[in-house]
């Protein structure tokens, strides 16, 4: 591995999705009508696929991609501000967007808009020297004209062997460059792509044969297509093919943005060291996280632990009932912890716990905790039947997570009935309730930890 930047150069659009309610049918034509509906914007594309590679946090991003001078061009470069390192190339034309309208966590019908291309004008210095310091490259190419850039395309073909290109190919863009590690068709591109004709009636034994026979084309070290639900498979032109099943995935998910969470995973693996093998693995396991815990909707920016959270809130939402919500460390969970929380979710039709990671509560508490880790806290409160699920938030207060969840009530214990929260300004806005309730008295992690330190220094044994 050299030390450097993940680089994801191609192309972005703007993704929209306008999510409401359908409870009756437009009066003059057999179409759904949808109430309510609330607009949430993120970047697609590539900027989709580096977002989601700075969000698992092990390496620096640097996104160049293609931007119009237009007021979506200026929206996208403000989603991306402080996420990515942003190297910003002309386009030609108005930004593309696509619209996809939903209810009941379905879509309904997508609107593509705009007819950017990227402009073919000589790379900037800033451009240039972004690429040349990666430590490992992501093209995701959307075929509007940044992969197949005669510059880019230089400066990757002069890149260091040691550094690793992943190629998430598109049917209308450029061929991948000679020489990659990894190219990432789903199942129907690997079949147009591929230069033999259909050999087989099963579509895994053809996924197959598309990528032994894409592989050698192409001049590549591996070709893994992805197959939905299936996983994906990998081959290397010679050999047994390897297959990464997936794990079943209940009712019907948004998978949109799952092929760049598998390219994004997949270019980080190999960048760290990892063989072509290793890396499909993990970009299946997490590309079907990604999936399960809600995909690319705004709940996806927060991150969760435990039971798919964004499924249960969405699902509770659909049915008409209430979320109630409640935030703290629980760090050596006791029974105020469990009476507190047995007694919140009595209050609604699930429970959903804001968990501070192991940075806030050191923050709050001080160096000596938490006492257990943060991953370990949320697998205790999520094997509780109290507690529907678990979401983990960075910051001193939960402010921000509550702002994505919105829960109808925030509960906390009694004990902070004499104080101000932080949050109270933010769950009244927009119209939830704060509700405090009993806490049973004398009990407190603070508490447990001095007692066993005292034990510790009179002599006595830790459990």
């Amino acid at each position: 591995m050299r030390p450097g930047p993940l680089v994801v150069i191609g192309d972005t659009l703007l993704d929209i999705d306008l999510d409401g309610t359908v409870d009756r049918v437009c009066p003059d034509a057999p179409v759904p009508v949808v109430a309510g509906a609330r607009e949430h914007s993120r970047p697609g594309g590539a900027g989709l696929a580096a977002t989601l590679a700075a969000q698992f946090g092990r390496a620096d991003v640097t996104l160049v991609t293609a931007l119009a001078d237009d007021h979506y061009g200026d929206r996208l470069a403000g989603l991306l501000a402080g996420r990515v390192a942003l190297v910003r190339l002309p386009l030609h034309g108005e930004t593309v967007r696509k619209t996809r309208v939903r209810a009941a966590g379905q879509s309904l019908v997508r609107v593509d808009q705009g007819d950017g291309r990227s402009a073919d004008d000589p790379l900037s210095d800033q451009a240039v020297a972004a690429i040349r310091a990666a430590g490992a490259v992501l093209v995701a190419d959307y075929g509007l004209g940044v992969a197949a850039h005669p510059g880019v395309r230089r400066l990757l073909g002069e890149l260091p062997d040691g550094i690793p290109v992943v190629w998430d190919p598109h049917p209308r863009g450029a061929p991948p460059l000679r020489g990659a590690r990894l190219v990432t068709p789903n199942r129907a591109e690997a079949r147009a792509f591929a230069p033999a004709p259909p050999v087989v009636d099963d579509p895994i034994c053809q996924a197959a044969a598309d990528a032994a026979a894409l592989a050698p084309h192409w001049q590549v070290a591996g070709v893994a297509v992805t197959l939905g639900g299936q996983g994906a498979l990998l081959s290397t032109g010679a050999g047994v093919p390897f297959a990464v099943p997936a794990p079943a995935v209940a009712g019907r998910p948004d998978t949109c943005g799952a092929g760049d969470c598998f390219s994004a995973t997949a270019a980080l693996a190999l960048r760290d060291g990892r063989p072509l093998t290793a890396a499909v693995t993990e970009a299946v396991h997490r590309a079907s996280t990604f999936v399960v815990s809600g995909g690319v909707h705004e709940d996806a920016d927060v991150p969760e632990t435990g039971r798919p959270a964004w499924d249960v809130i969405r699902r509770t939402r659909e049915l008409g009932g209430t979320v109630v919500a409640t935030g703290g460390c629980f760090d050596l969970l006791h029974a105020g912890h469990i009476s507190l929380l047995r007694q919140a979710r009595a209050l609604g039709d699930c429970l959903v716990v804001c968990l501070n990671s192991d940075t806030s509560v050191r923050e709050l508490k001080g160096p000596g905790r938490p006492v257990v880790g943060e991953q370990d806290r949320a697998r205790v409160l999520a094997a509780l039947d109290c507690v529907d699920a678990v979401l983990i938030f960075e910051e001193r207060t939960p402010v921000e997570v509550l702002e994505h969840i919105r829960p109808n009530l925030w509960v906390k214990g009694g004990d902070y009935a004499r104080t101000d929260l932080v949050e109270s300004q933010t769950v009244r806005r927009y119209g939830g309730e704060i509700v405090l309730l009993p806490y049973l008295e004398g009990r407190s992690t603070s508490r447990l930890v001095e007692r066993a330190r005292t034990s510790i220094s009179d002599g006595g044994e830790a459990a």
